[in-house]
């Protein structure tokens, strides 16, 4: 009987453990509004339901052990739909998606106002804030896990401040050791 509860405990810790292994993705009015409190840099994976290449940076670089652990040790993670109907309250101001039709949740839909307001020309496409709520880039595509890594360490390290030139980002990258594993 004492085997039976210890294989059950073990197989409840493993079960926890391994549901507790993904990013602690928040809305970003969640995520402006924690960072009053205690400051960190956002990243924000957004995307749209129909993109291919969404589904494939979720299945494959936010699932990475190492990509989970630094995302939710540094940064709020954020999950917009570019195409959604969120409502986002940013600096003063309200965006919507007024054309957007429900019937199409699946499917291309009108553009959010906030996707246009922060210049989204594709999807998927990782956007990075300053702990302040001051969009820094929107990097759009596809990034694994390594790819990413670079743009995590470097905002998080504000090695992006020193970085003035194609040049200087050309070595910072040839440089950078990536640490993440597939």
């Amino acid at each position: 009987m004492k085997k039976i509860i210890l294989l059950l405990t073990i197989i409840t810790f493993s079960f926890n453990t391994k549901a507790q292994e993904k990013i602690n993705w928040i809305t970003l009015n969640k995520a402006l509004e924690l960072q009053k409190e205690n400051p960190k840099k956002i990243m924000m994976d957004v995307y749209t339901n129909w993109c291919g290449p969404c589904k494939k940076l979720d299945e494959q670089t936010f699932q990475n052990k190492d990509v989970i652990s630094y995302v939710n040790k540094n940064y709020y993670a954020v999950k917009f739909n570019g195409e959604g109907d969120e409502v986002i309250n940013y600096k003063g101001s309200t965006f919507s998606n007024p054309n957007y039709d429900k019937t199409k949740a699946n499917k291309r839909n009108s553009s959010h106002e906030f996707a246009d307001y922060m210049q989204i020309r594709g999807y998927p496409t990782i956007a990075f804030w300053d702990e302040e709520g001051k969009l820094l880039v929107p990097l759009t595509g596809f990034y694994n896990p390594q790819q990413l890594e670079l743009y995590l360490k470097m905002f998080y390290n504000d090695k992006h401040k020193e970085i003035t030139s194609q040049e200087k980002f050309t070595a910072y990258s040839k440089a950078f050791k990536p640490q993440f594993k597939n």
